[in-house]
């Protein structure tokens, strides 16, 4: 049987633009390829500038990850120039991170994710009253009702008569690899409308805290907020309360909705428990600190390494074996495409090889993306919350340990199936749930501090330049929702001299290296894979969205006239 090409460009519902090629025998996929097809350059921009500007610059880099690219450049220059924070600002970073997290994840299950598993127009031949039994058997959600179910399935019968899908519009409905009953789809929908209004609503913790949103104030030495019980223009009593509002509703809306949502979906489609593994080597760089960033200890989620799928052993991580490769990227390096440069040393000179656009195929390219090839050791390495919980798990984490095992038991499935699309996803939302139960821990620890008469927020010792050293580098670590964050920064006479960013799509969506491995989208694409219709890879969609990809950062544009939006080919 003779191969069939694929190719899915753009990939619909991340952040950014990401074309996939694949190639299928026998309705396996048997080689795949991941493309990065914009360039920014923001790196390159850093230079000459002020490093306490740098936070504002990084988070620009993209428009949905604004707070982990300020906060990891904020850590790489207080790493450089030997900062410590005050305890209030690593709690007041560690919520809005955290609720980051939580609004991020429940996000991408219910907006970019989801629509992969539940099909919208089987919705609308669903029994209301069905749905509300469903839901009531797994959640004491207030909306598990029949009107309320049936109100959502006239919203969308409205859409749909109107011609007006909108959100819902180019998906594959109806496709076979669907497996959801008609009221499980309804209820799924339901929840998919509930999660707009509400992530609206908990992300104003960042605008409380950072002045606004999606580009919070941050500062390097703390954070720009004031807290003072009795000023209307500070962090107050009101304030406060606010805040322990939003997380409490953002907890009862992981616990009653989401999580729920996310095991019963799971249970229908325990076959991608096997399928999408991709590389079997993990990083996590460690997130949420109590103490000072630098005490690894501390951290809520430990930082290290699993290699080969082996949950017996977590290897130590050391950012100085982190090096990036240009062999199958429009990139050049001064010693040579072959050599991997650690950040410290990285380059960001762009040199476009590839044929002119519109592109036909680029896997017979020798270089065919934008993103460099990043290599913990020289291997491949995905990140983000499987790899994340995969070394909690693995480190004895009482609170991952628990859930963990609550959630295989759950499922009926063992510890490999982790390793997976379907254990991508799962972490996800096992990650979201802790965190939920985490914010009111870290709202609390800032209650407590703040009576006891500590409203300290900055720390001004080293703000001014002329106590800088001449030369001074730091690193700026961060677990960011995607994934294992770094931001390198190298000052000299006060100025940024080089900067350089490994977000966690670069390790994620890398291209081949020298020795020609796949990068993580890849591998899990090759990794007992279906592609059962060429011409409708739902499956594709599957797998790199549960990795949650963020391309940093483009725009995809919907023209309502019905112009191209995804172009799927097959040769």
């Amino acid at each position: 049987m003779a191969s069939t090409k694929v190719v899915v460009d753009p990939i619909t519902r991340i952040e950014g633009h990401l074309r996939i090629e694949a190639q299928a025998d026998g309705g396996r996929i048997t080689n795949a390829w991941a493309t990065s097809t914009q360039f920014r350059g923001i790196e390159i921009i850093m230079q000459g500038r002020d490093p306490r500007d740098a936070w504002a610059f990084t988070q620009r880099i993209c428009g949905v990850c604004t707070v982990v690219h300020a906060v990891a450049s904020c850590r790489a220059v207080e790493d450089a120039l030997d900062i410590r924070i005050p305890a209030n600002a690593n709690i007041i970073r560690n919520l809005i991170h955290g609720m980051q997290f939580v609004q991020d994840h429940v996000m991408h299950f219910y907006h970019l994710h989801a629509l992969d598993w539940v099909d919208v127009v089987s919705a609308l031949s669903a029994d209301p009253a069905g749905s509300a039994r469903i839901a009531k058997a797994i959640s004491p959600w207030p909306n598990n009702s029949e009107t309320y179910f049936r109100e959502v399935q006239n919203r969308v019968k409205t859409f749909v008569s109107g011609g007006q899908l909108g959100i819902f519009t180019n998906g594959y409905w109806g496709h076979p690899a669907y497996k959801l009953p008609a009221e499980v789809n309804l209820l799924a929908v339901a929840h998919y409308l509930e999660a707009l209004d509400w992530q609206r609503d908990v992300i104003r913790l960042h605008t409380i805290f950072g002045g606004k949103n999606p580009h919070p104030n941050f500062l390097v030495g703390g954070m720009a907020s004031a807290i003072n019980l009795d000023s209307t223009a500070t962090i107050n009593a009101e304030r406060l309360t606010d805040i322990h509002d939003m997380i409490q509703r953002a907890q009862r809306f992981v616990e009653e909705v989401y999580w729920p949502d996310l095991v019963a979906i799971a249970g229908f489609y325990k076959e991608w428990a096997g399928i999408g593994g991709g590389t079997g080597n993990y990083l996590a760089c460690g997130e949420f600190p109590e103490n000072d960033v630098r005490d690894f200890d501390s951290l809520y989620f430990p930082r290290g390494i699993i290699l080969n799928r082996d949950l017996s052993k977590v290897l130590p991580y050391d950012h100085n074996l982190v090096k990036e490769y240009v062999t199958s990227s429009w990139y050049e390096y001064s010693k040579g495409d072959r050599v991997g440069l650690h950040p410290f040393e990285g380059e960001t000179k762009a040199k476009y090889t590839g044929p002119p656009t519109p592109w036909t195929y680029l896997q017979d390219q020798k270089k065919y993306s934008w993103m460099k090839a990043p290599r913990y050791e020289d291997r491949p390495m995905e990140v983000g919350p499987l790899a994340r919980m995969l070394v909690a798990y693995a480190a004895g984490h009482k609170d991952v340990r628990e859930l963990v095992g609550a959630v295989l038991a759950k499922l009926n499935v063992g510890a490999p199936a982790l390793f997976s699309t379907l254990g991508r996803t799962a972490a996800r939302g096992m990650e979201t749930l802790l965190l939920a139960r985490r914010l009111p821990v870290w709202y609390g620890q800032l209650v407590d501090r703040i009576k006891s008469g500590d409203v300290q927020t900055f720390n001004d010792k080293k703000w001014d330049p002329a106590k800088w050293p001449a030369k001074a580098q730091g690193y700026g670590y961060l677990d960011a929702p995607r994934g294992a964050l770094g931001h390198w920064v190298q000052i000299e006479d006060q100025k940024i001299s080089r900067y350089q960013c490994v977000v966690p799509s670069t390790w994620n969506c890398s291209p081949r290296d020298g020795q020609g491995q796949p990068g993580p989208y890849e591998a899990a694409l090759m990794d007992h894979h279906p592609l059962v219709d060429p011409e409708r890879p739902i499956e594709i969609l599957r797998t790199i969205h549960s990795f949650d990809p963020c391309m940093a950062c483009g725009v995809h544009v919907l023209d309502a006239t019905g112009k191209l939006v995804t172009e799927v080919r097959v040769q």
